[in-house]
């Protein structure tokens, strides 16, 4: 496991939960009272990650009125993505979490990616036998990739692979939707893939962490701070993401 799960007892009713996110070029956080968010920040600035985390952590407490005080829980996206940005948004919700004494919540970002996908394009439509396949650029021709069905259960674990042209003729012929950072590599090796979807300018933010922490929350599932490490899912490799 990457995390050990602990479960808390009397969670607060309406809880106020601070997301972080910071797995690509993108760094945002998100402050949500019972999964809805009340406040947020956000920059897509390269390599700003350590210079706004901060600011924008106060920015979104400032901006709804309260104090870090008034925080129930911290979530963080735990990866896979950028090396660098992991560590900095952990290492971020691991200190108000210690100085709070509050839980720490790990959110799988492909979860993230996906909800924030089915948010953006198919509210309150059926996502029924659709599959997601979010692609998370790394190095070359390389992505980390999963595939989810529409209650975010893996049909296909994550996995560090090397794109070639049949990647991903499994899926073929259903209706999948392609989206994230490494989704162009892909699509440039197999341009007639019968993809319903293929989002090369995806965005992930906080924003859509908001009901996968809320969820943790209630259910009691939280990572042990003192222990918890990112999901790198491969090692640091100098001159990389």
């Amino acid at each position: 496991m990457r995390f050990l799960p602990v479960r808390a007892s009397n969670p607060a009713p309406v809880p106020l939960i601070l997301n972080i996110e910071t797995t690509s070029d993108t760094c945002s956080v998100a402050l949500a009272r019972d999964g809805t968010v009340v406040s947020d920040a956000e920059s897509a600035e390269p390599r700003s990650h350590a210079s706004v985390i901060s600011v924008f952590i106060e920015k979104t407490l400032r901006e709804a009125g309260v104090t870090s005080s008034a925080l129930d829980a911290v979530a963080v996206s735990e990866g896979p993505g950028s090396y660098t940005g992991l560590r900095i948004g952990v290492s971020a919700a691991k200190g108000l979490c210690y100085g709070l004494d509050i839980p720490l919540i790990a959110v799988p970002t492909m979860h993230a990616m996906t909800v924030r996908f089915m948010e953006k394009h198919m509210p309150g439509v059926t996502t029924e036998n659709k599959k997601f396949i979010p692609l998370i650029d790394a190095r070359r021709m390389e992505v980390y990739a999963a595939v989810l069905d529409h209650d975010l259960r893996y049909e296909r674990e994550i996995r560090a692979e090397i794109l070639d042209a049949r990647s991903f003729d499994a899926w073929s012929g259903k209706e999948v939707f392609f989206f994230g950072s490494g989704t162009e590599k892909f699509r440039s090796l197999h341009p007639g893939f019968p993809a319903s979807s293929f989002e090369t300018d995806f965005i992930l933010s906080a924003a859509s962490m908001a009901r996968l922490s809320l969820a943790a929350f209630r259910e009691g599932i939280f990572a042990d701070t003192a222990y918890f490490e990112p999901f790198y899912l491969k090692d640091f490799v100098s001159g990389g993401r």
